[in-house]
């Protein structure tokens, strides 16, 4: 479906007018749907919306946040996350995301470099993390609760039950009450600040959870992420009636965007339950429409289904046959002869998926990390289109994307509209358009290293553009591996061929000015279960030995160690959105490495 409709027609001016604006078009409609305290699923609908977010910006208004003052939010994905959001931006205030599990230091920082005025907690505990570094934070006025634990909207592992029809009403959470203690600003000087917001004024403050350094701060205004909703809504199959499961953090850009795309075509945005753990699960209860995730998850349900298949006779033969006869149906070639496997196929594997994920799914999107071409037709062959995207936090979340009217699997897609990309004689790609960032705060010198003079960003990326357009990422630039031999190597071509191997969870190539390169290997607990030490290393050495044979000699691993954990955000080794952080691996890792190397 494509959109005609005049830009401006799309959306309001700035997203402080975003509550006002969808409240008055979809009124009584669904617009976010959550689990209740009883386990139960529930709804809100866009006037409850816009009542709730003009209470909590008339509330923030009364605590003295003005227009420009930095507000964050230190909270899980959840409806209370999207109040506070909104309620911000009416409020004309600049929003500072924290991730949940940041540590101390990275949540000081983040609230000392932004200088954060007001922060908004989603517990008791977050909030008492946040109070016992006030003395370091002399800016800091106020801390409040989005919600107490456990409370109306908050409930956090409770029992799970099927949704019934009709859904409940859910009136907001009364705790907003401990929020809204002070004074409430009047109505009319909510909209009167609403309408004062330019779109050349920031909106928010996202620091990026860099594998290298602390975070810095993206300032993105109004008109940056304006340009990307310009872009991308034309884009996205969606209306009334349809339904976004979102478990991504909205500490992170995509989860944002998703949240905005979803609200301005009136579709119904439903969040998980806070185990991530449950999502697999969650997703037949939801029945969603629309699924933005991380390669990870997909990756895990082909996992699932190949481990079943290959514990029958010729199974795992049989699957790749099934995959074959599906993605020839999905890409309209079936020949007459297939049509009665396909259909024993559908019915035998393909219909179990699809219910798998709700049984509705028909628009998914992943970036953010490499999914494997094989994860990708297993998926397309059940009738499931999963769309792959690229983007970073400075250019508001977007770069090019696949969608519905343009896709070509092994990409990241075209440029989106708006947005020109070129890439450099150093292989590195390049970006410009009305999405990307003005600078990072309080850095020029880092501002001065990402934008060049005529405003093309350099996102670090390694990268090619085909003759009709789309993109293929081929690495980091920084990641880049030169041997003591002179040889240059991308790590990403070796790793994400060991990946494909369902008991894989993570490979990092090592050997920067070494003679060779080696690999730590971190493997699926859930997939080798049951397994001897032996067996593990013999079902990675042939995962390694495959990826091998895909990459030119210099590129192969000449000696790899399986780790006894798997890299987790905790332990330092990746990032909130789950890159990996390669310096802290070569550190943590350190006495493992130089033992593949004696």
């Amino acid at each position: 479906m494509t959109d005609t409709t005049e830009p401006s027609a799309r959306r309001p001016r700035t997203l402080a007018l975003f509550a006002e604006w969808v409240g008055e078009r979809y009124a009584s409609h669904p617009a976010l749907r959550f689990r209740a305290a009883d386990g139960t699923w529930t709804s809100l609908s866009y006037t409850d919306l816009r009542d709730t977010v003009r209470r909590t910006a008339r509330a923030l208004l009364g605590l003295g946040v003005r227009p420009g003052d930095r507000v964050a939010i230190l909270a899980e994905t959840r409806p209370e996350w999207t109040y506070a959001h909104l309620a911000c931006l009416a409020a004309g205030a600049v929003v500072v995301p924290i991730y949940p599990t940041a540590g101390e230091e990275e949540v000081e920082w983040v609230l000392k470099d932004s200088g954060a005025r007001v922060v908004l907690c989603e517990d008791e505990r977050q909030a008492a993390c946040v109070e016992a570094l006030r003395p370091r934070l002399p800016r800091l006025g106020e801390l409040r609760l989005l919600c107490a634990t456990g409370g109306p909207t908050g409930a956090r592992g409770t029992a799970r039950q099927a949704p019934t029809d009709p859904q409940p009403k859910a009136k907001p959470s009364p705790a907003w009450a401990v929020l809204g203690e002070g004074a409430n600003a009047p109505l009319d000087h909510l909209l009167a600040t609403q309408k004062a917001v330019r779109p050349e004024d920031p909106a928010t403050l996202v620091y990026t959870s860099g594998t290298t350094g602390p975070p810095k701060g993206c300032r993105l205004t109004h008109a940056n992420l304006g340009a990307v909703q310009d872009a991308t809504l034309p884009l996205t199959e969606g209306g009334p009636g349809d339904r976004t499961y979102l478990y991504l953090p909205l500490a992170h850009l995509l989860a944002q965007l998703i949240q905005f795309s979803t609200l301005l075509y009136g579709g119904e945005l439903c969040y998980f339950g806070g185990r991530v753990e449950d999502v697999v699960k969650e997703l037949a209860e939801a029945q969603p429409t629309h699924l933005p995730s991380v390669p990870r998850l997909f990756e895990k349900v082909h996992q699932s289904v190949l481990a079943l298949a290959e514990s029958r006779p010729d199974g795992r033969a049989r699957f790749e046959e099934a995959v074959r006869i599906g993605v020839l149906a999905a890409d309209g070639e079936l020949p007459p002869e297939l049509r009665e496997a396909h259909a024993a196929a559908d019915k035998e594997l393909f219909a179990l998926v699809r219910a798998a994920f709700g049984g509705r799914l028909r628009w998914a999107l992943t970036g953010g990390a490499p999914i494997a071409p094989a994860v990708l037709d297993f998926l397309r062959a059940t009738g499931i289109a999963v769309f792959e995207g690229y983007g970073m936090t400075e250019s508001a979340g977007v770069i090019t994307l696949n969608h519905p009217g343009a896709v070509r699997y092994g990409t990241v897609g075209r440029p989106v509209e708006g947005c020109e990309v070129r890439i450099a004689g150093d292989g590195e790609v390049l970006a410009r358009g009305a999405n990307v960032f003005s600078g990072y705060h309080a850095d020029p010198a880092g501002t001065a290293e990402a934008l060049d003079a005529d405003g093309w960003l350099h996102t670090g990326d390694l990268g090619a553009l085909d003759h009709d357009g789309f993109l293929t990422i081929t690495g980091r630039k920084k990641d880049l591996i030169i041997t003591s031999a002179g040889k240059n190597l991308t790590p990403s071509e070796v790793e994400l061929a060991i990946e494909r191997s369902r008991f894989v969870s993570h490979a990092v190539m090592i050997g920067d000015r070494r003679p060779y390169p080696v690999a730590l290997i971190t493997v699926e607990p859930e997939e080798v279960a049951g397994k001897d030490a032996a067996a593990v290393r013999a079902l990675v050495q042939e995962a390694v030995d495959e990826a091998n044979a895909r990459v030119s000699r210099p590129a192969r691993i000449r000696a790899f160690a399986v780790l006894d954990e798997d890299f987790t955000i905790e332990s330092g080794v990746l990032t909130p959105t789950l890159k990996v952080r390669r310096r802290a691996v070569a550190e943590r890792y350190a006495a493992e490495i130089e033992r593949l190397y004696e």
